[in-house]
């Protein structure tokens, strides 16, 4: 019931975009496209609860501007939950800025935005989500750039009991996403494409309707292992590492955004 990286056929449904969602190389690369007329986009198979996430991106190269290249957990319902990776796209030779965001019970605003130490259009980099019941660290080639906390002990809400499912697209969002808005699409460079390869959700908990999951039967998984597993010494360096040179935006740095003061978990030093 594990699923096995890389067979798109088997754990990824393209949802949307009339056929711009495409499955390559005998299910081991999976595209997506952007012209004028729509973006695409996928989901996952299966619905996790817990357990780590990892796929490989190539981000759409050369002049992005106006595009967003999401990749993110989400559950269903009004109330949902959410962990985001948002890839914002610039023009030609600027960075991508890396947006993240968690939701839970509906409600997110807790978005911090960062640089990447190299060109992720380039090739491909490895994207992943560890979500248990203590965080949820996001990571970047096994570098962690984010950690949330699980603070409900001090009134934070945290995504702990709705199962997701893993989704990307891709859309115009020119009305935002690069410079907020001032630099548009150039609809000359569409089709826009990025690359998606070795999904794996091998470390995740699959989430069935009787609701146990697949980690439930089996103690000694390696998914069951993360369901404890904390940042060690060196993560932590990394993280600080990351959010010293790469930061660019933290919501829990944002006085004017919060003049009433900051979010609970701020002001509780989860503010990596």
């Amino acid at each position: 019931m594990v699923a096995s990286a890389g067979n798109f056929y088997q754990d990824i449904q393209v949802t949307w975009g009339d056929g711009r969602g495409k499955i390559l190389n005998n299910s081991e690369l999976l595209t997506l496209s952007l012209d004028k007329s729509s973006g695409s986009g996928f989901q996952s198979t299966n619905q996790y609860l817990f357990g780590k996430i990892d796929m490989q991106i190539k981000l759409v190269p050369g002049n992005s501007a106006g595009t967003v290249t999401t990749y993110y957990l989400r559950s269903e319902g009004s109330s949902w939950d959410e962990i985001d990776f948002e890839f914002l796209g610039n023009l030609s030779g600027d960075p991508y800025i890396v947006h993240t965001n968690i939701f839970s019970q509906g409600k997110g605003n807790k978005e911090q935005q960062f640089y990447l130490w190299f060109d992720p259009t380039a090739d491909f980099h490895t994207y992943s989500i560890l979500w248990n019941a203590q965080h949820i660290v996001l990571y970047v080639d096994g570098t962690p750039i984010r950690e949330f906390k699980n603070l409900e002990s001090i009134g934070v809400s945290y995504p702990k009991n709705q199962s997701m499912r893993i989704y990307s697209s891709l859309w115009n969002a020119d009305d935002w996403a690069t410079r907020g808005g001032l630099v548009k699409a150039d609809w000359s460079q569409a089709p826009f494409t990025p690359s998606y390869r070795n999904f794996n959700a091998d470390n995740a908990c699959i989430w069935w309707s009787s609701g146990s999951t697949s980690c439930s039967s089996n103690s000694n998984s390696t998914s069951s292992v993360l369901l404890s597993q904390e940042l060690d010494s060196t993560s932590q360096e990394r993280l600080q590492w990351v959010q010293k040179n790469y930061m660019v935006y933290n919501y829990c740095a944002d006085t004017k955004r919060f003049p009433q003061g900051l979010p609970l978990e701020c002001t509780a030093s989860n503010t990596s």
